[in-house]
Order: structure tokens, then sequence, then C-alpha cells
């Protein structure tokens, strides 16, 4: 059998992230990626602190691999009619433009979609094609603020704080793909084989992965509160706690989860204490309790908590830094990481297929790499 997605072409005219990792989960799965790039190079290729690895920088592999390099130069005629020529034999088109952009380049939804109807034709933007903020300029970091997901983490009065990574541009790359890969099944479905325009919105994007809280503020008008490491839950026993040699995580939500907590740490007496006996009354006296907890936490360490507590049937983890997560046995062993032919390692898609599953096997493209036999296949084509 073949990869689900063999036989669609893709053209990829997004940079940075969110573009680019979108169509990168599709290229994982089989699709052909055409990657046209400006004279420059998408500026995700300098993002490096190494200055050995400029222009093939550690995010651009990661989001580039497999993939085809193409330069063009936009702003020519040659470049958009050779731009025209990508398009035409192409399923799919994905472009991060400011909007109004790709009208400009001749590269627009109408126009495109008018001469390709079977053409799905992705948008992904900070804040929409429409919409009285549709022209601001936009990143993950403004994205995050304006979205109010700055002020879920940490604890009250506290300055806001980002989250350490692009979660907006990874969200909103995953929202992409999928709909995508909606449009696709969509378009097989239809026996006139129309395609479809997407518009995908960062901003709208972050509501969607904040609906844990978006959806009570609406329902019912509850506005989140920040809470520091407490759980979603709010319970007092689903927190970090410092352990002899750094921190854990417990996520004893369940009452049968808090017996097994309170059973592993030697302090089953809790139990028959009033204020902590019931879930109500652990979260009136959630500091009383949490001071007995730090005492008992204290006097093991983290790796030794999480073994036993996980053996108890209690979701417990141990705190790690990033590199000490990915050398971890249960992390190895989940094909999770691709060896590409260059010596580099990227991450695969972060799920498994039992056959024919997400994989490639070839390195991220040198700017411009395929621009002469891209081009030349489409001459060829067009004979």
């Amino acid at each position: 059998m073949a990869q689900p997605l063999e036989g669609i072409r893709i053209a990829d005219f997004s940079h940075v992230i969110a573009g680019p990792l979108a169509t990168q989960f599709l290229n994982l799965l089989g699709a052909e990626v055409i990657k046209v790039e400006p004279p420059a190079g998408d500026p995700m290729r300098y993002y490096t602190r190494d200055a050995d690895r400029r222009g093939m920088a550690e995010p651009f592999v990661g989001a580039n691999a497999g993939k085809r390099s193409v330069v063009l130069d936009l702003k020519t005629d040659e470049g958009r009619r050779a731009a025209q020529d990508i398009v035409a034999s192409c399923d799919v088109f994905v472009e991060n433009f400011r909007p109004g952009v790709a009208e400009r380049l001749g590269l627009g939804s109408e126009s495109l979609t008018q001469k390709h109807p079977s053409l799905i034709y992705c948008s992904i933007s900070g804040f929409g094609q429409d919409g009285p903020m549709r022209d601001f300029p936009a990143i993950d970091q403004v994205i995050q603020s304006v979205s109010g997901l700055m002020l879920l983490s940490g604890h009250e009065g506290e300055p806001a704080e980002r989250i350490g990574f692009p979660i907006v541009d990874t969200y909103s790359a995953l929202l992409s793909a999928f709909a995508i890969l909606s449009a696709v099944l969509q378009r097989e479905r239809d026996p006139k084989r129309k395609g479809q325009v997407i518009d995908v919105s960062m901003l709208d994007a972050t509501m969607v992965m904040m609906s844990a809280v978006v959806g009570p503020m609406m329902l019912s008008g509850q506005t989140p509160t920040r809470a520091g490491n407490r759980g979603f839950s709010g319970a007092p026993t689903a927190d970090t706690f410092p352990t002899a040699d750094g921190e854990i995580t417990i996520g004893a939500v369940q009452q049968v989860q808090v017996e097994r907590l309170f059973r592993t740490l030697d302090c089953m007496d809790l139990l028959a204490d009033e204020r902590f006996a019931t879930p109500d009354a652990r979260l009136e006296n959630d500091m009383a309790l949490r001071e007995l907890l730090l005492a008992r936490f204290a006097t093991r360490t983290a790796i030794e908590w999480e073994t036993d507590l996980a053996a108890a049937g209690v979701p417990a983890g141990k705190v790690r830094p990033l590199k000490e997560a990915m050398d971890m046995p249960q992390v190895e062993s989940r094909d999770l990481f691709l060896d590409l032919p260059d010596g580099s390692k990227i991450l695969n898609a972060g799920f498994r297929f039992e056959h024919d599953g997400p994989s490639l096997n070839t390195n991220a493209p040198d700017l411009g790499a395929d621009t002469d036999s891209v081009l030349a296949e489409l001459r060829q084509t067009a004979r």
C-alpha cells in the first residue's frame, strides 16, 4: 500500500513556522511539497545561533525536510508566470502572506480557484482574511498576548508570560493540516471534484486550543483563574511539588487516586482527617494539605516517587529538562524521531500507523536546489 497522501502535490508559498509546519505534516504522510522561496530564502533558514548552520537552521530542517525548494522572484513577470505553472500542477496551494499580498501577486484565492476549480487553497494569517484586525501584522507571541493565553499561566497578580515555545504557530499548523486533509477528502467524494478555500486565523486557532477555558466562559461566564502549576481540576492533589532532588507533578483528581496517593506517601491517616477526607474539604483546606504533602515529597527523589506512584495507579511525572525527556527509553521506543540521510534527526508526525504511516527519507533542501528540475518537469508536461 501507499502512504495516505501519495499522489497529492502541494504548492507551498508559506514561510517561517505555521505554514511550513502544516505542509510538513502532509509531507510526512506522503504528499509531494514544492516549497517556493524568494531569492533570499525562507527567513526560517537563518533562525539559529550557530553561524555554521545559517541557511539550514535547525527549525527550518525540522519543518522542511523532504520538500523540494524552488526559488522564484514573485516581483518579476517571469517569477509570477512560473508560480502560476507550479500552482496549475498542484492539488493544494498554501500561503501565509499578509492578507491582500497574494492577490497583488496574482495568487489570490478567487483568481486561482477560477482557473483551477479543483484546487484546495489554504491561507494562514494572524487574524484571518476579514474582520477589523485582518491587516494587523502578527507573530506567535503577539497572538499569545491578544488571545488571553499569556494570562492563563502563572499566578494572579504576576506579569503576563508567553508560553516558552511557538505554541500558536504549532497548533495553527496542525489545524491547517487537518483542514487541508478534510478538504482533500471532501474533494475526492465530490463527483465534480470541486476544490475549497480555507481561511485559517492564528487567533481563531488559539481560541480553539483554549477550548477548555473558552467553553466555560461562553456557557456560564466562568473567568479562568491563574493557578500556577495547579491542575485544571483545581484539586490540591493535582499540583507540582519539590522532592529531594527536583520536582514532581501529581495528577490525583479522583477519590480513588487520592487514596492511592496517601497510601503510597504512607499518610492514610489524612483520610480520617475531616479537612482532607473529601474533594470539597481538600479544596477548602488546600494550603494545609499542601504543607503536609511538601514534607512527605521532600523525603525521596522525584524518580523514586514517580516509580512508586505510577505502580500504585496515581498519575505522576518527574519534572524533566527537555534533553532528559528526549532520552527517555519510552520516547526512543515510539518511532518519534526520523534519521535523515545527512545524519540529521527530526521529529516524526507524533502518531503511528500499523503500515505505510508518516515517514520521509530525504534531507531538507538547499535554497533553490530543485528550481531547474521542477521547472523542467513543468515544461515537459506542457508539451
